[in-house]
């Protein structure tokens, strides 16, 4: 009897740990295109909490995790500026996440996000993923990591994860820019193709 209790409390303990490695293994891959996307609640520089929700007439969104540090993504910019600036008004405004912690990355706490954005002028929200809970959701690595999100019903599905174009510093040698064929291609009822690539940048830092 004793033995059989053993048993049972070893299969217990076993299917217990599968389960919690099946939700590691998950939270850690992130989304895939196809997926579903949460929404979240961040407070942009302006002081304010910012949801996807909050955005009723958009189509969808083009998410960046983004910092004010990285040399990728400083070099990704006026990029990321562009994209808000020509595809905001046809229903995909962007929405950038810094990711990094500031105690490891101090250039990229609150207040130095609120600075670079008035430098740069930004034209979409900057949010500060404080507590470190989005990026790993979406899976997002890297500064800049880009996911297109497009709305379907009450949905957010992932039709887009990677870079913004085939050139991660220098604007002048783009050959492919991914995001803006990715968003025409929505617009358009098209499949996007690629729809996975590469995002070249610098590591999160957690």
């Amino acid at each position: 009897m004793k033995s059989l209790k053993i048993l049972v409390v070893l299969t217990l303990l076993l299917v217990v740990s599968a389960f919690a490695i099946t939700q590691i293994d998950t939270f850690e891959s992130g989304y895939e295109v196809g997926d579903v996307a949460t929404d979240f609640s961040l407070k942009n520089v302006n002081g304010t909490l910012v949801s996807l929700a909050d955005f009723e007439e958009a189509k969808g969104f083009i998410l960046v995790f983004t910092c004010n540090t990285c040399p990728f993504a400083i070099a990704n910019e006026d990029r990321i500026i562009a994209l808000d600036k020509q595809f905001k008004s046809k229903g995909y405004p962007v929405i950038a996440i810094n990711p990094n912690n500031p105690e490891v990355q101090p250039g990229d706490s609150y207040e130095a996000m609120q600075e670079r954005a008035r430098e740069k002028g930004f034209t979409f929200p900057y949010l500060f993923d404080e507590n470190q809970e989005i990026y790993p959701q979406y899976g997002a690595t890297k500064t800049p990591h880009v996911y297109i999100l497009q709305k379907e019903g009450a949905s957010l599905m992932v039709r887009y994860i990677g870079a913004i174009d085939d050139s991660a510093r220098d604007e002048a040698t783009v050959t492919k820019r991914f995001v803006v064929d990715a968003v025409e291609a929505l617009l358009a009822g098209k499949p996007v193709e690629p729809s996975n690539t590469k995002a070249i940048g610098c590591s999160i830092k957690a």
